[in-house]
Parts: C-alpha cells; structure tokens; sequence
C-alpha cells in the first residue's frame, strides 16, 4: 500500500498507517469515524453484503479502526446482515491496544430503535465483552438480559445523546462500521468526524444502495480530504469535518 496524498516515498509501514488514521489525542468529546467501502459506480454491496467489494488493504484499514477505537458502532440491520460477532485481537493488535493504553478489546454498540435483537446471535454468544445495546426508552429489552441498555431518545435514537451517553463510560474513540441509515443519521445531527472510504475498481450496477440513506440535508456538510491510499487499484479515501 503507498499514500498518493500527502505526498510520501515508499511503502507504508504499519506504523505509518497507525498514525495517519491515529484518533485526535486527548478527547474531551465523542469523537466519530465512520467505515465504509463502496463500488467504483457507488454500490455497497454485492449479494447483500460487502464482502464482495472488499480487499486486503481495505481490510487491513478496517481492522485498523477497531485497534485505535474505544468502541465499534454498528446499526442493528448492518449487525444482522454481516452476520457480527464480538471483535477478536491477535497478539500483535492486543500489543497495539495496550500500546495505545486502551482495553484489551472493543465493546460493540448496536444501534436499535426497537431492541429486536437475537440474545442468541453470534454478536452475543461469540464475544469477550458482551455488546452494549443502544435503543429507545419505549424499546423492550427483557430479552437481553444481562446486557448494558442505553436509553436515548424516546421514538427513534438520539444519536447525540447515545454518543454522550459512550463518552461518559470513556468511550470516546468512536469507529461507525454502518450502516446507510445510521451514517445518515449522524450526518443528519453533524456529528461525524472522519469518514474513511474505500472505492473499489468494480461496477455493480443493480439496485444496490449508497453509503447514506435519510432525508435529504438542508445543505451538504463540508469535508476535507486527509489522505489518499491506494494498492491494486483500490483507493481508501480519508475525509475529516471541514477546516481539517
């Protein structure tokens, strides 16, 4: 993998890629990347999921957002669909995160505004710390026993109010893996950060939707490029909130 922009020689190293996608230091806030891969025509999926649009570098960056953050969050539907589990660090990411000073392993937080999750699922049965469910106040969740319930917002997530109820357990480093609905609800509340995108050279074509699925905004919200990656020809785009 090389960096195109800035402009850097040779191959990067892990350490390299460590501190272009490294979070900002001292946190006193949530602060929010979001995950995505995509077709060079803007499809997000192949037969459903994104494992057909993915590659070695793109997965070599995914797994790099899980390492730096304090938490993984996911929509229910994205958590169902890709078939999640709890995260899993080999030795050489474990030696990373306690680098790093962060826990060993990353909580996953699903985002539901109905809780209509499966307690037997692998996201709660195949995991080292069990996920945090973040729902609605109306949501029941008798079913998830055993699991920490976030209440925010009473008919649908308070995505605001969800991230300042993360931060307050210290989890401020935040990696959104997706999905659509979810990325455009934090787009919608101005609360995403950095977006790391990966375009890959296929076309897909179908009926396949976009990175972001929600109402239209009132007027685009304003991104800068950070960084451009590329490897095989795929090419893993970082974005960060307008102004750097």
């Amino acid at each position: 993998m090389r960096i195109v922009w800035p402009p850097s020689p040779g191959e990067l190293t892990g350490a390299d890629l460590e501190a272009i996608y490294a979070y900002p230091a001292a946190l006193d806030r949530s602060w929010v990347q979001v995950n995505f891969v995509a077709s060079a025509d803007g499809a997000v999926e192949v037969d459903t999921t994104s494992a057909g649009l993915s590659h070695a570098a793109d997965r070599e960056v995914f797994l790099l957002g899980r390492d730096l953050c304090d938490v993984v969050l996911v929509g229910a539907g994205t958590a169902r669909a890709e078939g999640y589990r709890g995260v899993r660090a080999s030795a050489k990411r474990l030696e990373r995160r306690r680098r790093l000073g962060l826990a060993d392993v990353p909580p996953i937080a699903v985002v539901t505004r109905t809780a209509d999750l499966d307690p037997h699922s692998p996201l709660f049965t195949d995991t080292i710390v069990a996920p945090i469910v973040v729902t609605t106040t109306g949501a029941d969740t008798a079913h998830l026993a055993g699991v920490e319930v976030l209440r925010a917002g009473d008919g649908d997530v308070d995505l605001a109010l969800a991230l300042d109820l993360l931060a307050g357990r210290g989890l401020r480093r935040v990696d959104c893996e997706g999905g659509p609905r979810l990325f455009a609800g934090l787009i919608a509340a101005d609360l995403v950060d950095q977006l790391c995108l990966t375009v890959a050279p296929l076309l897909v074509a179908g009926g396949a939707g976009r990175i972001a699925a929600g109402p239209a905004l009132a007027a685009p919200r304003a991104l800068a490029l950070a960084s451009v990656l590329v490897e095989d020809g795929f090419t893993l785009l970082r974005y960060r909130r307008g102004g750097g």
